[in-house]
Formats: structure tokens, C-alpha cells, sequence
């Protein structure tokens, strides 16, 4: 049997006292050989400083670093990042939680394939305790046994583009020389350097974190003008890619665009009303500049969107998008209704 690596969990605090300590204990309540917490102060005002404080005393294995200055959860993790000391690092948000099991179930596979990055599976935490799938389950649950790269399987670069889905090893990570960058989307650079540069790729099908959807206060959730930085974001990732050599395979640009075509437009609601056309024209500007000779639009929905956004017709996509914003919110309640229904007639498997 492999020997299971060491995993450095870090967390970036701030303004989440509420949450933090429930976040805590589903991670220092599960003792999977090789454990180290580093959470990172982000010079939250609230109490939240004090209650890592005092749970570090109790527990050795939570380390807690205090910054002078609030620097968004991008520096948190770049600060925890180069304090961390395990084989394989795992960024885990403050307000959110790890699922009974997870650290083991993650150590083992990390073991058994050695993987330069883990994708695990989620679930939405809704308030009131109902819960649903994540989008992204059925991809994890067709990825094949063992490790491969993204040009093998080029489908998992829909999966979604946050730090706290993947599991990666610290070494590989130091190596691709990207840090986190600031603000909102602070994710997307990353995470896309780590699945282009990755040459072991492994996934986990199982539910290993649970997401605490649209929290009161959650930047991510908020109309803002900070959504715009979603652009910029893929604008690196665009570059790193063209950078690269040898080039990324036809198969992954074509996945790589259509994926930022796509974030691009979940994002769009989030823009404030008087920017959306502007954005909705950047969004075209990118569909024409970055479109790949490979890629070929989907049918269905998403390909009546992407047509609209390469036509630049920004009056029939805000007419048509509330009918379809309608439709996914109809599909997530139906999943959430099942979830309960599970519930009720005894625990999922």
C-alpha cells in the first residue's frame, strides 16, 4: 500500500466568525496522518483573528499567520502557500466545509496515483441545511481510472474554476511560478496554469467539499463592477496559453475557449446594468480574437448563447437570457427538491 502524502489545508480568513468555526472542525475533526492547517488572518475586523487564536492552542496542527493588512483571500493564499510544509496543498474557504471523510478519501488516492493535481467533487450547502449536486459530477464520475493529462481528457476544463475543487502538489505548484492574483476571479489564472501544465491529472468522484451557496455578504454573489475582472483573468490565461510550448492540443484550446466563452456569460448577470453592453462587447471582442480553428459551437442552449455573443447581438441576448436564467433556476430547485427526498428516505450513498 503507497504511503499516504502529507496535505498542508490553507485558509484565507476574513469576516467569516459565523462560519469559521464549524469550517474548523470539519477539517481538524477528521486526523488523517501528516495534517497541517494554516490559516491566514486576513486582517478580519471581526473576532475571527481571536477564534483562531484560541483554537490553535488546543490543537497543534492549526497554525495561524496574522497580516497587518487586508489583501484580499488571493495574498491569504499566497502567504499560507509559502509557509505550508506538506507534499500536496488545499485551499479551503473559510465559510465553507469538508465533507466526513474527506481528508482520508484524498490522501488515498493521492497515494495510489501520485497526481500533480486532484479534482474532487462538491455540493452546494444551501441555508437551512438542503444541499445539491454539483454540476460537474457526472464529468468526475466518467474521468478514467488513474492519471492523465488535459489534452486525454480536455471535457474536465468545464469543471468549475476554483482553488478549493483541486488538490495539488506543492512542489508542481511552486514550479509553474504564478501566483494568485487579487480581487474577484482571483481563481481562474491558477487554476487554468495548473490543469495546462499538469502531467498527472487524477480524479475523485466523490462529494469532499460542501460550497455554502450565496452566503449574506459573499463577494462572488454581489452585482459589482469587481465582476469585470473576470476579462482580465482569461485575458492571462489566453496568454499563457499562446505562450506555451509546445502548444496546448486543438482539443484543449477549443475546451479552454469555449469555457471562458461560457464563464463570461454566467458572470454577465453579476455586472452592473450600466456596464453589461460594454461587457457584452468585450465578450464578442474575445469570441472573435481567441476562437480557435478547432472549436465548432455546441448545440442546444449554449450554442444559441455563443452564436448571439459572436453576432454581438446584445439586444436578443437580454431579451432571451431571463427564460433561461428561469430554466436553470427551475433545474437547480428541482435537484435540491431530490436531494431532500433522498434525505428523508435514508443517507445517500
Amino acid at each position: 500500500m503507497p504511503a499516504h502524502p502529507t496535505i498542508s489545508v490553507i485558509i484565507p480568513v476574513y469576516e467569516v466568525e459565523e462560519y469559521l468555526g464549524a469550517c474548523l472542525d470539519s477539517i481538524l475533526g477528521q486526523a488523517p496522518d501528516g495534517l497541517e492547517v494554516i490559516a491566514v488572518d486576513d486582517a478580519s475586523p471581526d473576532g475571527s483573528g481571536r477564534l483562531l487564536d484560541a483554537r490553535s492552542k488546543e490543537d497543534p496542527r492549526l497554525r495561524v499567520l496574522h497580516l497587518a493588512d487586508n489583501a484580499g483571500p488571493g495574498n491569504a493564499r499566497n502567504v499560507g502557500l509559502a509557509e505550508a510544509s506538506g507534499e500536496y496543498v488545499w485551499f479551503v474557504d473559510a465559510d465553507d466545509l469538508l465533507a466526513g471523510g474527506a481528508l482520508a478519501a484524498v490522501a488515498a488516492r493521492l497515494g495510489q496515483d501520485r497526481p500533480d493535481v486532484l479534482l474532487i467533487d462538491y455540493e452546494y450547502l444551501y441555508p437551512g441545511g438542503g444541499t445539491a449536486p454539483s454540476p460537474g459530477a457526472a464529468l468526475l464520475r466518467a474521468a478514467p481510472a488513474g492519471a492523465f493529462t488535459l489534452a486525454e481528457q480536455p471535457q474536465l476544463i468545464q469543471l468549475t474554476m476554483t482553488s478549493w475543487s483541486k488538490v495539488v502538489r506543492r512542489a508542481f505548484l511552486a514550479g509553474l511560478g504564478i501566483a494568485f492574483p487579487e480581487g474577484i476571479h482571483e481563481d481562474v489564472p491558477l487554476t487554468c496554469a495548473m490543469l495546462l501544465g499538469a502531467k498527472r491529472i487524477s480524479a475523485l468522484a466523490r462529494v469532499c467539499y460542501r460550497y455554502r451557496q450565496a452566503r449574506p455578504g459573499a463577494f462572488m454573489a454581489a452585482r459589482s463592477s469587481g465582476q469585470l475582472r473576470i476579462l482580465a483573468a482569461y485575458e492571462r490565461v489566453f496568454a499563457l496559453a499562446a505562450a506555451t510550448d509546445p502548444p496546448p492540443a486543438p482539443q484543449v484550446q477549443a475546451a479552454l475557449f469555449e469555457r471562458a466563452i461560457w464563464h463570461y456569460t454566467t458572470v454577465l448577470p453579476l455586472v452592473p446594468r450600466t456596464a453589461r453592453r460594454q461587457y457584452f462587447r468585450r465578450m464578442h471582442d474575445d469570441f472573435v480574437r481567441y476562437r480557435p480553428a478547432a472549436y465548432h459551437r455546441p448545440r442546444g442552449a449554449r450554442g444559441v448563447k455563443f452564436g448571439l455573443v459572436e453576432r454581438n447581438a446584445y439586444g436578443t441576448y437580454s431579451v432571451l437570457e431571463p427564460a433561461n436564467q428561469l430554466r436553470v433556476l427551475l433545474a437547480r430547485a428541482g435537484s435540491r427538491l431530490a436531494a431532500a427526498s433522498r434525505g428523508r428516505g435514508g443517507r445517500r450513498a
